[in-house]
């Protein structure tokens, strides 16, 4: 049985008339888009009848919930002198994949059901063919990220410290929550903490605590951080920028299982596992003086990499439509995905932001689209470059100018972007894009 959900905004008796006539059809019949949403919660179907409630005040509330509903495939019925009214016209082109005016026409309205239907089977049926997903808290399914979920699965059974290195923006915290899920401690709380967002002098208190009156504003005890995941699992995020003074503190934690708060002279017990990210090359750090090599140690009992995006190409049209289903409330109206060129685009272009970038860059798209399909131009991806070989030598010779342009007045005006604007003869923003699409860094 094909299934149907029918929604009745109107007095009801053409739906229940709809309802006898629809042979063939398994049919859920709701009196209303609140009654719809809340059984589309936890029921999925495929195609959608809307009756028309007459009334042009309610327009908006039908858009927000069709917008929201985009995956399926509605038909709509309508009085005829309704789409006299340029809003609703504009929604229905916009939202519905088919609509009839009253009196309908029944066995075109099946027709209309049953074309629905069956568009919705082939699109079901090509997204068989793609790739599962793995349910986790890591999307993808490219060999770099299917060894770094079996190493995650390795190491989460061990209660050790986890250090987790990567780019920015390549999704090191959904490692290290991957970590703690997969662990004993998943019962448990999941306490993260930036240590580059944390001033210097604040991020010893947020950490370890602090006594009543350790220091003004003091007026009562506070449990940091560390206290607050025992039993659980700390993220520490780059902690290549923790000050020197307090990874002496950490490495007396992790060495002795124990704190003290600020002004405090007891010492706590604190059961808390310690999984630590950072983008830094700690090693390097290490040799510069930066950080405690006894820490780092300490720290990298489990060392994980998280491969940047630039690594794991396969996986970027299952990201593009994860990105794509989670924000889609955000969309314009008329959008319905992402193209194939735009795809091959995202393909050749290296992204240095990671999967944040992947993420900002859609977003953006979803809202400032003006076509069906998200196109190449709509994601402004700086040097995606053409398909297939470049043969243009003066092309080539001039981006080549024009990188050593750019760097040569940067460096003259000591990387001060507005001064170097004006000797380029630019604005600002268009030198920032520039920038950009070089590759160019201050």
């Amino acid at each position: 049985m094909k299934r149907l959900l029918c929604v009745i905004n109107d007095d009801g008796a053409f739906a229940h008339a709809c309802h006898a006539d629809l042979r063939g059809w398994d049919v859920c019949l709701v009196e209303s888009l609140s009654a719809a949403r809340k059984l589309l919660a936890h029921q999925h179907y495929a195609v959608g009848l809307l009756l028309d409630h007459g009334d042009a005040g309610r327009d908006d509330e039908t858009e927000r919930f069709l917008r929201r509903h985009h995956h399926m495939r509605w038909v709509g019925v309508f009085d005829a002198p309704r789409l006299e009214q340029p809003a609703l016209r504009e929604l229905i082109a916009t939202h519905l994949f088919d609509f009839h005016t009253r009196p309908v026409d029944m066995l075109r309205l099946r027709h209309s059901l049953g074309h629905a239907h069956g568009m919705a089977v082939l699109e079901r049926g090509a997204g068989a063919n793609r790739r599962p997903h793995t349910g986790g808290r890591i999307d993808g399914n490219s060999p770099a990220i299917t060894r770094l979920r079996a190493q995650i699965a390795k190491i989460a059974a061990v209660d050790a410290p986890v250090l987790i290195a990567g780019e920015s923006g390549s999704g090191k915290e959904l490692a290290a929550q991957e970590v703690h899920a997969r662990s004993q401690r998943a019962s448990g709380p999941f306490v993260a903490i930036n240590c580059a967002a944390v001033a210097p002098a604040l991020i010893h208190s947020e950490l370890f605590g602090h006594e009543r009156g350790a220091f003004t504003g003091a007026t009562r005890d506070k449990r940091g951080l560390l206290e607050a995941a025992s039993g659980g699992s700390i993220f520490l995020d780059e902690i290549g920028d923790l000050p020197l003074d307090l990874q002496a503190s950490l490495l007396r934690f992790l060495q002795e299982r124990v704190i003290y708060r600020v002004g405090g002279t007891r010492t706590i017990p604190v059961d808390a596992r310690v999984i630590a990210a950072t983008h830094v090359d700690l090693p390097r750090a290490v040799a510069a003086g930066r950080f405690r090599e006894d820490l780092y140690y300490r720290l990298s009992v489990f060392p994980i990499r998280v491969p940047p995006l630039r690594e794991r190409k396969e996986d970027l049209p299952q990201l593009t439509e994860l990105i794509f289903h989670k924000y889609a409330e955000e969309r314009s109206p008329q959008l319905k995905g992402v193209s194939k060129e735009a795809l091959q685009a995202m393909a050749r272009y290296d992204w240095p932001g990671n999967v944040r970038e992947l993420i900002n860059r859609l977003r953006r798209a979803m809202v400032l689209a003006e076509h069906r399909l998200i196109m190449p131009e709509d994601l402004e991806l700086p040097g995606a470059g053409p398909i297939g070989p470049i043969v243009d030598g003066l092309g080539s010779s001039r981006l080549s100018a024009e990188r050593i342009a750019i760097s040569d007045s940067l460096a003259r005006s000591g990387n001060n972007i507005s001064q170097a604007a004006r000797e380029l003869g630019v604005s600002r923003m268009t030198l920032y894009r520039l920038m950009a699409k070089h590759s160019i860094s201050l």
